[in-house]
């Protein structure tokens, strides 16, 4: 006698992705970032103060330079689709794009990184990412420009020509440098290092 196949009582539970762990992250812990690079989560807490008055300072010389509204926009916290996994993608503090990034989005709330002229980061508790995990991926996802405020060591890293295994150019600053970026973005910007880095620290009690 053949046996009866027994119906389950509930469908089949849909795999678990990684896209959904991060998104109840995000959902439970809110502020935080969530980041899927090289098939693992990058968890950062909510930014300091510092953190936010660095990046507000870093948008006045691109905004100068004429890079907000023509053919080019300055933007805050834009998810980058990275070609390093199937669910990969970023999110940097501080992006130039192209004025058409609407029409290059993949999934996800991340666009296509064919139209990112620039990524930069301001470092956190977790500056070892910005400074070696992200260093990859974006030159994976041949970002032209990366550039880092490290404020663990006081330097502003300005990395050019990526390659397979991360950038052909990476120089780093001290305070007392004042830093021309690559024209490639479109425009001419200086960054004064130690400007930048007095930003991104808390500021002293009088």
């Amino acid at each position: 006698m053949s046996a009866a196949s027994v119906e389950q009582p509930f469908p089949e539970e849909e795999p678990v992705t990684l896209t959904t762990i991060a998104d109840e992250i995000m959902a439970r812990h809110p502020g935080y970032r969530v980041e899927i690079i090289g098939g693992h989560l990058l968890v950062t807490p909510s930014p300091d103060v510092p953190h936010a008055r660095a990046l507000t300072g870093l948008m006045i010389p691109f905004i100068a330079a004429g890079m907000h509204g023509g053919e080019t926009e300055v933007l805050q916290n834009v998810g980058l689709w990275l070609p390093t996994g199937a669910e990969d993608y970023a999110i940097p503090d501080l992006v130039v794009v192209d004025a058409d990034i609407d029409d290059h989005f993949v999934e996800n709330n991340a666009y296509d990184p064919v139209c990112f002229r620039l990524v930069l980061e301001v470092t956190s508790g977790n500056w070892k990412d910005d400074l070696k995990t992200k260093v990859t991926a974006y030159a994976e996802a041949k970002v032209p420009v990366y550039v880092i405020v490290d404020r663990k060591h006081q330097r502003l890293h300005v990395l050019t020509d990526p390659a397979a295994n991360g950038y052909e150019n990476h120089r780093p600053h001290a305070p007392g440098e004042i830093v021309a970026l690559p024209d490639s973005i479109g425009a001419k910007v200086s960054l004064d290092v130690a400007e930048i880095l007095r930003a991104g620290q808390p500021k002293q009690a009088e």
